[in-house]
């Protein structure tokens, strides 16, 4: 039939268009985006400098530090320091729905990070934190 016909000469195109898809796309466990933060970093993440960064108070954007609406334990629930919402714990271990959705966690980098740091965080920050939030036991 003719749908047939044109849905296998379009399958050899897809088949090829996600060979070449973002690895960061395709990504779905804490592990892949991990593994992903680390190349974009282009060296290994370190789970020291990682919960240096969750304790850090650098006290340059809005809120004190990571603490400020996670508490100082990643296991725990948190509370958004201007708006009082819940905010589920960042460890994955606590929160199996943490870093298993790549876009998500760029939105979330890209807002906390200038929440606290009044900036954006580098590659080798995101790699560092991730690898920390994935060790937490």
């Amino acid at each position: 039939d003719k749908q047939s016909t044109e849905m296998n000469k379009q399958l050899p195109i897809l088949i090829s268009a996600l060979m070449f898809w973002p690895l960061s796309v395709l990504a779905e466990t804490p592990q892949q985006i991990l593994e992903q933060l680390v190349r974009n970093a282009g060296s290994p993440a370190s789970v020291q400098r990682g919960e240096q960064i969750f304790r850090a108070k650098p006290g340059q954007g809005e809120a004190e530090s990571c603490m400020s609406c996670h508490t100082n334990n990643p296991k725990a629930a948190g509370q958004h320091f201007r708006s009082r919402k819940l905010i589920e714990p960042l460890a994955v271990v606590a929160n199996a729905e943490r870093f298993t959705d790549p876009a998500k966690v760029e939105k979330w980098f890209k807002r906390n990070c200038k929440d606290v740091f009044a900036r954006s965080c580098t590659a080798q920050e995101k790699a560092d934190f991730t690898a920390y939030m994935l060790s937490v036991k």
